[in-house]
């Protein structure tokens, strides 16, 4: 199951893009310029940033999130993602005495084709059993034997993650992740990543989601045909 969490940010991440952003502009030393906004200035300064589409300095605000009960395949999409850094469970130091995988929900719904794919991983799991006992036992250390076995395992092999970003990265991964056209489970990642971030900086990321939410649909004759909406991040 998706388990999705902000262990860090950015502190006051609406004042200091907005300050940041004034900073271009003002002669004002930097204590004073951080201490003399109010909440509704710096909001009226985002909206403006977002208006203009000046976002340098939304690259300031930085989101660190711990990831579990995603699959290889979705881990595979993720990291196309720049700039951002990514710390991923290794499969060659941890042993999967019993790996935990990610069923798509089409085949979860079917009794037949779920039966079938869970005996899929039964026999993967067994499989990886016999050749790390194998190859520790052909003189391989523990170590080596596990990081040759994991190439049996599927894209559907459960993985956990911790992967930061700026706000900036962040906005360009929902427009792109939050369209109902983006492969279901890291569209699913992606909603649930962005109702965190707009909690703690809602002025932040007001407009942001996937294209057709706020305007013209950029899939064009792909389209769906069925915009996202607001409501559901709130």
């Amino acid at each position: 199951m998706l388990k999705v969490k902000i262990i860090e940010h950015t502190p006051n991440p609406e004042a200091l893009v907005s300050n940041a952003a004034r900073l271009c502009y003002s002669d004002l030393g930097i204590d004073d310029l951080f201490n003399k906004y109010t909440d509704k200035q710096n909001q009226k300064m985002i909206d403006k940033l977002m208006n203009l589409k000046h976002e340098s300095p939304i690259e300031h605000v930085s989101f660190t999130f711990g990831v579990e009960g995603i699959s290889r395949t979705l881990s595979h999409q993720l990291v196309r993602h720049r700039i951002a850094s990514y710390s991923q469970q290794s499969q060659r130091y941890v042993k999967l005495n019993q790996f935990e995988y990610v069923i798509p929900p089409s085949i979860d719904s079917n009794k037949y084709l779920k039966a079938l794919y869970i005996q899929q991983m039964a026999v993967t799991q067994s499989a990886y059993n016999v050749l790390v006992r194998d190859l520790i036992a052909s003189g391989k250390s523990e170590k080596e034997a596990i990081e040759d076995a994991r190439y049996v395992f599927p894209n559907s092999c459960e993985t956990k993650l911790v992967f930061t970003m700026n706000a900036r990265t962040l906005m360009n991964f929902f427009k792109l992740r939050s369209c109902n056209r983006a492969q279901w489970e890291i569209r699913e990642l992606s909603d649930e990543m962005l109702r965190q971030v707009k909690k703690i900086a809602p002025n932040l990321f007001k407009y942001v989601g996937a294209n057709c939410m706020f305007g013209k649909c950029s899939e064009g004759k792909m389209t769906c045909g069925i915009p996202r909406r607001v409501e559901e991040y709130e």
